[in-house]
């Protein structure tokens, strides 16, 4: 029988401690008992990547891509991405990003260092804050979905105040993208109120289209 072997913890600024697991093969950072990402489940945060890199207009699009977690959306844009893009990828906890380097570099691939990608880290709220026009598509998956589990102030990225942000730095025909565990009908009338158009998707965690089903919100500014 192959034991869960613990591998390090981190205290997320404002919030929670995350903890990073290796069994076998595999890898797991939870948040108490909250499985939060898993290199056994990764479909949807593939999804976020494809099916929002996708939804956008530019040739040579600018994608910012709020948080690393195991680095599953920044690979899987990466890979689909032209060399003439940018990737800016920003994330809050740097013992997340020392892990990727560390025991999951296998799982990392490089991606880091490919010459598109920027690291920044900070919160991805206030990198969109102080941005206008600058991206093409914004990505989201830093939390559970729009009710804060990780960290109360990740709730001010989904309010309001912060889907106007949102809108404001997006360049025009950009989209906004952000994935959740599951459905949120108040959210998406939220969206609508900060007027986006907005495409609900049900996408499958596992690559293999099996498992739980997740949601992604691709939200348009309207014209």
């Amino acid at each position: 029988m192959i034991l869960r072997e613990q591998l390090g913890s981190a205290q997320v600024p404002g919030g929670e401690a995350l903890t990073l697991y290796r069994h076998d093969r595999d890898f797991m950072i939870t948040l108490g008992h909250n499985e939060l990402m898993s290199t056994r489940k990764w479909g949807s945060e593939v999804a976020l990547a494809e099916m929002g890199i996708a939804r956008q207009a530019s040739k040579a699009p600018h994608i910012l891509i709020g948080g690393y977690g195991m680095g599953f959306t920044l690979r899987a844009a990466l890979a689909i991405l032209p060399k003439t893009a940018k990737v800016t990828v920003v994330e809050l906890v740097p013992e997340i990003i020392a892990w990727a380097r560390g025991p999951m570099a296998e799982v990392m691939a490089g991606c880091l260092d490919d010459p598109r990608v920027r690291l920044v880290m900070g919160d991805v709220g206030e990198v969109i804050a102080t941005a206008h026009n600058e991206y093409d598509a914004i990505l989201l998956d830093v939390d559970n979905g729009p009710d804060g589990l990780v960290r109360a102030d990740n709730d001010g990225i989904y309010a309001r105040s912060g889907l106007l942000a949102a809108r404001e730095a997006l360049s025009p025909g950009g989209v906004l993208a952000i994935w959740s565990a599951g459905p949120d009908p108040s959210f998406t009338r939220r969206l609508e109120r900060a007027k986006f158009t907005v495409d609900e998707v049900k996408v499958a965690a596992r690559s293999n289209g099996k498992g739980p089903k997740h949601v992604i919100w691709f939200a348009k500014s309207e014209v």
